[in-house]
């Protein structure tokens, strides 16, 4: 066996994360498709996780030698059975994922591919391998053999083969999922499909400065999958995008020409698991942010700077029964009851789905704070 393998699987690093780090069981060799021969081993490289998606790559080892780099994606199709109910049919054995890999230092390429569902992982999955080609004089486990080839669990798609090629610099990678051609067992065709393409989530850029300027809002339409390991940011570097009148209705008191907020988006598409985006507002003297409520996702504000009201949901946190109720204009729902309560540096305002929040500054210096949104359960 060639000893670079052992020196790869002998890392006291990579036995803490197969028994301590999630996700554990990616690296119990069970749940990776070839290693139901002895004869394969995986050097997993990099694992991120997004919402119900996982990815995996790394290197294919076979009688101890490296053979091909991989790309595992995994599915568990939450968001999609709900989007195939909704037309009056379940989600069968098969799946289909588009996808375009973004390496450093090759061009885009992107294709689709079928996924199969696993029980062991219980979740949609298939192997993208550069090659599939053994070894000069040498041949594939039978055990093996009968996963790889066109649409089987181990796959190779030519066109990705130059992303495949370094793995180390293919840094990301966008996915959409949607329904098979064709529903199993059945086998009719399956004319209008289901996707899940993120929904109609978009990311924000400071293009325009004109407040509430179309020319921010990016439409992406699939998930970022974001190999890179750290970032550094200046958040006073990073120009704000500007919104007058955030969050509020025709009719809303709190309208006023100039009531522009700004926002500095620090991290959005490049976060993982459920978090949306993490940013950086600031509230100017006098102006508001539309009090709102969540569905179906979460949000922290913390305070960092200057002293504000903050407004939430008159029973939203129990403990709040000595503050004064006020009657609040809700974006998208009428009038409610509201608490409102002071904030300075250093509180903290956590809105669950179905929470109400909303926050003003009525004193002559800036109000700052910062936000983390990420989808609930």
């Amino acid at each position: 066996m060639d000893p670079r393998f052992n020196d790869i699987f002998s890392r006291p690093e990579n036995s803490i994360f197969r028994v301590v780090f999630f996700p554990d069981r990616i690296y119990h060799a069970e749940y990776l498709n070839a290693t139901r021969s002895p004869r394969y081993r995986y050097n997993v490289r990099e694992v991120r996780k997004k919402s119900d998606i996982t990815v995996l790559k790394g290197q294919v080892f076979m009688d101890g030698l490296p053979i091909s780099n991989f790309l595992r994606l995994e599915y568990r199709a939450g968001r999609l059975v709900e989007q195939a109910r909704e037309r009056g049919r379940f989600v069968r054995g098969e799946l289909l994922a588009w996808l375009r890999l973004l390496p450093q230092d090759a061009a885009a390429a992107e294709a689709t591919v079928k996924l199969h569902y696993c029980r062991w992982i219980d979740a949609y999955q298939v192997e993208l391998w550069q090659t599939l080609e053994p070894p000069a004089n040498n041949h594939h486990d039978f055990r093996v053999l009968d996963l790889m080839g066109a649409d089987k669990d181990i796959t190779h798609v030519g066109p990705l083969d130059p992303a495949l090629a370094d793995i180390d610099t293919l840094g990301r990678l966008e996915l959409a999922f949607r329904e098979n051609d064709r529903d199993l067992p059945f086998g009719y065709n399956i004319n209008n499909p289901a996707w899940d393409n993120n929904y109609t989530r978009n990311h924000q850029v400071p293009n325009d400065s004109q407040p509430n300027s179309s020319a921010n809002t990016v439409l992406d339409e699939n998930y970022l999958i974001d190999f890179q390991r750290g970032w550094y940011i200046e958040a006073d570097q990073v120009e704000p995008v500007r919104y007058e009148n955030a969050m509020m209705d025709p009719g809303n008191p709190d309208i006023q020409a100039g009531n522009v907020i700004e926002m500095r988006w620090l991290l959005q598409r490049e976060l993982g698991g459920d978090l949306v985006f993490f940013h950086e507002v600031t509230i100017p003297p006098g102006k508001v942010e539309g009090t709102h409520r969540h569905i179906g996702s979460e949000e922290l504000y913390y305070i960092v700077e200057g002293q504000g009201i903050a407004y939430m949901g008159v029973n939203d946190d129990p403990q709040l029964t000595d503050l004064p109720v006020v009657e609040r204009d809700i974006y998208g729902l009428g009038k409610r009851d509201c608490r409102e309560v002071a904030v300075r540096p250093g509180s903290v305002i956590y809105t669950k789905s179905g929470g109400i929040h909303g926050i003003r500054n009525p004193n002559d210096t800036p109000l700052k704070f910062v936000a983390f949104l990420y989808q609930g359960s």
